[in-house]
């Protein structure tokens, strides 16, 4: 298909994606659902999951064969600045006061999932289609640990947030828990792209590309976003082009090493400084264009996902056991955590909640490891079902324990206690 005949086939599926995406996020949020549920959701439903079970010929015209990369690399646009964003938030909401708390919190929610999502492959082995022939077995083993170790930082945030509870000691925990969390599962994902490719040259690359970029984001990024944002010293329409020249650049580069562009953009969106300026400059770029290109990325995924395989006994078997092991792994093991470190139940109880939703990181983990060859279509499926399950159980089981587990101790000393919010007030995190 030529660019000319590609070109109306973009656009209307840009509309069809763009508007069926925002009426799923709608219905979902009558339940209290957050947006990006109802979105990850769509992608799932516009894809052979159900349009191409329902309407194959409509599934085909609407995303031939030659859109899917165009998709690919729109939705990728929408990953960095949804990345960037979140990297941004993670420093403001960073408080050494209760590191110690949230390590311990954040240590066990990534090394339960972890070490249960490996025995859960390697029990899988010679009984669930789950690898892919040509990569070592220990490769797939160890990324489904990781793909079940990812927490979904950006949404815990938001949620938090709108609640009103970044001030207090249970929303601070959990913030710094999650943040930890993910950047952890993200350095270990990197490992194990660099491992599954069975050469020393890429893990070199990949490990001193990582060190050449670190020493580039705080010796010269910082200072470079610093001197931009500094007031008076552009307008604002290139102040904005030079964020986005660092930031895509960035990405580019990362992408390069074998690191993958969503680490550049994470990079940048910490290192923006923390003043009224980098605020408007992030939002700016991120509203927009996270609203216009993500939407393509769900669908990119959706397109991928096909639960008819799910009528395959042990693959079926298999997604249900990981979904087990994720919320043992996450809700039992960081509520366990939390009570060992002397919180109060009705905290532990949250906190586990919160950080059980995988959501959209591990929606970007997994197309990463297709991406990478590493994953099929069968563990795919199972573990967009892991990631769409637990983001679902969030949302009610946070209201659950507003009516029933009060939260019954100040937050930190001298504080008031919060007040316990009704069932619907966390809306619209973005994911």
């Amino acid at each position: 298909m030529s660019a000319t005949a590609l070109a109306p086939r973009f656009f209307i599926a840009l509309v069809a994606i763009l508007l069926f995406c925002r009426l799923v996020a709608w219905a979902i949020g009558r339940v209290g659902q957050p947006p990006v549920v109802g979105e990850m959701i769509a992608g799932v439903l516009l894809g052979p999951s159900l349009l191409g079970e329902i309407a194959p010929r409509l599934e085909t015209e609407l995303f031939p064969a030659a859109l899917k990369p165009v998709l690919y690399v729109a939705g990728q646009i929408g990953l960095v600045a949804f990345m960037f964003q979140a990297g941004h938030e993670f420093r403001s909401h960073l408080n050494r006061g209760i590191m110690r708390a949230a390590t311990v919190v954040s240590s066990a929610g990534i090394v339960t999932p972890l070490i249960l999502g490996v025995l859960l492959a390697v029990g899988a082995r010679g009984r669930v289609d789950i690898f892919v022939s040509g990569v070592p077995m220990g490769s797939t083993e160890a990324f489904v640990g990781v793909a079940l170790a990812i927490t979904a930082f950006p949404m815990l945030a938001r949620i938090i947030t709108e609640r009103g509870l970044a001030g207090t000691r249970y929303g601070s925990i959990a913030l710094a828990s999650g943040a930890l969390d993910d950047v952890i599962a993200w350095c270990l994902l990197a490992g194990v792209l660099a491992a599954a490719a069975g050469k020393p040259k890429p893990i070199l690359v990949a490990v001193g590309g990582a060190v050449l970029f670190a020493a580039f984001v705080f010796f010269v990024a910082r200072r470079l976003l610093e001197r931009t944002l500094r007031p008076g010293a552009f307008d604002d329409d290139t102040r904005i082009l030079l964020v986005a020249a660092v930031l895509f650049g960035s990405a580019w580069f990362t992408d390069e090493i074998g690191l993958y562009s969503v680490f550049g953009a994470f990079c940048i969106g910490m290192a923006m400084p923390r003043d009224a300026a980098a605020e408007r400059t992030v939002a700016t770029m991120s509203t927009n264009t996270r609203i216009i290109f993500l939407p393509m990325f769900f669908v990119y995924s959706g397109l991928n996902t096909r639960f008819a395989l799910l009528t395959n006994r042990p693959l079926l078997v298999f997604s249900l056991l990981a979904i087990v092991a994720a919320v043992l792994g996450k809700f039992a093991a960081v509520w366990a955590a939390a009570r060992l470190s002397g919180e109060h139940n009705s905290v532990a109880a949250r906190l586990g909640a919160l950080m059980n939703a995988r959501g959209l990181m591990q929606l970007i983990a997994l197309n990463v490891g297709l991406q990478a060859g590493i994953v099929n279509s069968e563990l795919f499926t199972a573990l967009v079902l892991v990631a769409l399950v637990t983001t679902l159980m969030a949302t009610p089981a946070l209201t659950l324990f507003d009516r029933r587990l009060p939260i019954a101790e100040p937050s930190a000393p001298g504080e008031p206690v919060p007040a316990v919010l009704p069932a619907g007030a966390a809306e619209n995190p973005v994911s």
